[in-house]
């Protein structure tokens, strides 16, 4: 909303003018997330089967005892394959890295041949 002088006579009557806004406006335009679907889908995934899990193991029938131990259990096993992960991880990027600093120095000749002939 704003607020604008009348032309009245006196500058100091003022009047209150509304303006709208159309949702299009309010909102803008759509912008696409850069996020992958294919991930999204996995996330959602993983929580499903957590959850799923999780629900499976409290309505079994066992007794409290054995449910807690089931869970610690299996909460050290996601927790060590989680770790294995992370480190199959950082290894692919560290050969990545490699890699690509052993492409960079076998191209930069040819950049340099390139430049020269230009």
């Amino acid at each position: 909303m704003g607020i604008g002088a009348t032309g009245s006579g006196s500058p100091w009557k003022f009047e209150r003018m509304v303006f709208t806004m159309t949702d299009y406006e309010r909102v803008g335009d759509y912008q696409e997330s850069d996020r992958s679907a294919v991930g999204l889908a996995v996330t959602f995934l993983l929580i499903g089967l957590g959850t799923g899990a999780l629900l499976g193991l409290l309505f079994a029938p066992k007794s409290g005892k054995q449910i807690r131990r089931t869970l610690r259990r299996k909460y050290e096993d996601a927790r060590d394959v989680i770790e294995d992960l992370g480190d199959q991880a950082s290894d692919v990027i560290d050969k990545g890295a490699a890699w690509a600093s052993t492409a960079k120095d076998k191209v930069a000749p040819l950049g340099k041949v390139i430049r020269r002939s230009l």
